[in-house]
């Protein structure tokens, strides 16, 4: 077995019991309390972690950029997680993430690691009503007893497109064409980060689709046994009322792989094709959505290629 097929493995049974491996890090002290919080990122967005190189400022650069590393040969940029989130770096941040997300790779600048922790998806609850920073998507409870640590998990997304200039298409009903659902029918899709669900919305629009937005993969699931239930009982077709999921992969609660998962076990849910879509690009985690279910994947995020996937895969599950 190659690397890359044992790291495949290693995500899809973790998925297969709803877990994951957040990396835990420090950025400084929290404003106000001098409190060395911690911080969190999913270990599969992480290729590699490295002593800070040197850095090249960027002229007309946003102050939450450091500048540019060389990296292996590849140019990245470098974004002060300190500065993102508010807190007082102690020095230099020693310490690079270079990530893979949403088909770019780029270094987060952190003060020091701290742990690679497993966790099942259901200690992670989303961050919406308990905090104002955009950059924060969940919270993390590190530990099963009542009163122990607890972990911010960055959204990623949000902080990408907050931080560093994007050039992406405009999202309109010419770059995506239309999408044409049975009468009555709805997509259903599911992201815990706000930034992604305003995006899949408007393409949704675009598209002239019809569509019900959940933030986590169990609200997702509770939405599609409702559908079950009703379809079963009006002797209706379940593609009727939701013709296709559109989700994402890390959520609070349930993840997409589990959800995907439970839904290809469910025989009055199965025949709804599911379109994973996920900030984790490249052809490993391909791979790896394929073998939990799903019918499609596609990375974020471009509109175009979105809504022609979805199409594929209402054609296919058709067929």
């Amino acid at each position: 077995m190659t690397n890359n097929d044992h790291d495949i493995e290693q995500r899809v049974r973790l998925a297969g019991n709803n877990m994951f491996e957040l990396l835990l890090f420090r950025l400084g002290s929290a404003p106000g309390t001098g409190a060395r919080e911690l911080y969190g990122i999913n270990v599969f967005k992480v290729r590699e972690i490295v002593e800070m190189p040197t850095l090249t400022e960027l002229a007309g650069s946003s102050e939450k950029v450091l500048g540019v590393v060389d990296v292996r040969g590849e140019i990245i940029p470098v974004i002060d997680l300190a500065a993102v989130t508010g807190c007082v770096s102690r020095g230099k941040s020693r310490i690079l993430l270079v990530t893979e997300f949403a088909r770019t790779t780029q270094g987060f600048a952190v003060e020091e690691v701290d742990d690679i922790v497993r966790l099942d998806w259901s200690r992670v609850l989303s961050a919406e009503g308990h905090s104002t920073s955009r950059a924060v998507t969940s919270i993390a409870r590190l530990d099963a007893h009542a009163g122990g640590r607890l972990a911010q998990v960055l959204d990623v997304e949000q902080i990408l497109r907050d931080v560093l200039p994007s050039s992406e298409p405009a999202i309109n009903a010419e770059s995506t064409g239309r999408l044409v659902l049975p009468r009555g029918a709805k997509v259903l899709a599911a992201d815990d980060s706000g930034v992604a669900r305003a995006l899949i919305e408007e393409s949704l629009n675009a598209m002239g689709v019809p569509y019900i937005m959940a933030k986590t993969g169990r609200e997702a699931w509770e939405v599609l046994e409702r559908a079950g239930q009703k379809a079963a009982q009006a002797g209706r077709k379940v593609t009727d009322d939701i013709a296709l999921v559109l989700t994402d992969l890390e959520m609070p609660e349930m993840d997409g792989f589990t959800l995907t998962r439970k839904i290809k076990a469910a025989a009055e849910l199965q025949s709804i094709p599911v379109v994973i879509h996920s900030s984790l690009s490249g052809s490993a985690n391909e791979q790896h959505v394929r073998k939990v279910g799903a019918n499609a994947y596609v990375a974020k995020f471009v509109a175009a290629e979105l809504a022609e996937v979805m199409r594929n895969a209402m054609a296919g599950a058709a067929v």
